[in-house]
């Protein structure tokens, strides 16, 4: 029973809920995004609170959403063993570590720029509304990729104070490529989706076609992968990562057909965390080489 679970088991369970593994998503943009600003190593202090400003966000939106979405996942065979549909973790638990993740979020926020600490609202208000999105439209995987951009973006405004072009590239790239592996995740869940009206990409237009335009999402993202880099007067090391990243989304497509979704998890978790690291380690090596 929930009751008798000790607080070092809730948050396990906590962690496990909100898939905290999978920051590797978003942080490592969030380091690119700091490092192109004047292409070096940000100070100790700006890393560690865009650090802690990032799992600040992330984890409010996956209790968020984990809240909001907890009698859609209850009904849905993939999701019913999640924490809040099995009473692992009760509603009122959770709403703490929103509310504890949003102070956080502010109190890093704060440490940063003013524009940072001023445009905190917007950020906050895409990681509410994200959950909705899959209520009323298919577009709902280009939100989620949008939110996910904050990341970079964010990072860039927390060091320099102002907005450019480039982190608005980037970000861009960033979008289209979340996107385009939603898509492919959200595949495993055509049948539930078409039956209980979640909308989606693949409910909306089926796998075969949602498997095309994940492929042309992930087309569209190194092009802006790449236009940052021209913008910034980035190096070979940059656009080698970017090759790379390319080799990676191109093996993602391999592995999944309309009719075998079964390495969708492969695809998913392994390559697209690939990507992000390598991204990184290319933007460091530019940055120190």
């Amino acid at each position: 029973m929930a009751s008798n679970t000790v607080p070092a088991s809730k948050i396990r369970i906590f962690l496990e809920m909100i898939k905290f593994e999978h920051t590797i998503f978003a942080l490592p943009f969030a380091y690119i995004g700091a490092m192109l600003v004047e292409q070096r190593i940000p100070s100790g202090s700006d890393i560690l609170w865009i650090t802690l400003a990032m799992v600040g966000a992330r984890t409010a939106a996956m209790s968020l959403n984990r809240i909001i979405d907890r009698h859609i996942d209850a009904k849905n065979p993939r999701t019913a063993n999640r924490a809040l549909p099995k009473g692992q973790l009760s509603v009122q638990e959770v709403w703490v570590y929103v509310v504890l993740s949003l102070l956080l979020l502010m109190v890093s926020a704060y440490q940063l720029t003013p524009l940072a600490f001023k445009l905190l609202p917007l950020a906050v208000a895409a990681l509410v509304i994200y959950p909705y999105t899959k209520r009323f439209t298919w577009g709902c995987h280009l939100f989620l990729g949008a939110t996910l951009a904050i990341a970079p973006v964010g990072a860039w405004i927390a060091i320099s104070g102002y907005f450019e072009l480039a982190p608005i590239l980037l970000g861009l790239g960033v979008t289209f490529w979340v996107a385009g592996f939603d898509i492919i995740y959200a595949c495993d869940d055509y049948h539930f989706d078409k039956q209980y009206a979640v909308h989606s990409i693949p409910a909306r237009f089926g796998i075969a076609t949602a498997l095309k335009i994940s492929r042309l999402f992930h087309v569209i993202a190194p092009v802006f992968f790449i236009s940052t880099g021209m913008v910034l007067n980035l190096g070979i090391f940059y656009f080698i990562g970017v090759a790379i990243a390319l080799a990676l989304l191109f093996q993602q497509h391999r592995l999944v057909k309309p009719d075998d979704l079964s390495r969708g998890g492969v695809a998913f978790f392994t390559l697209n965390g690939m990507l992000s690291v390598v991204m990184f380690v290319a933007t460091l090596v530019e940055i120190l080489i």
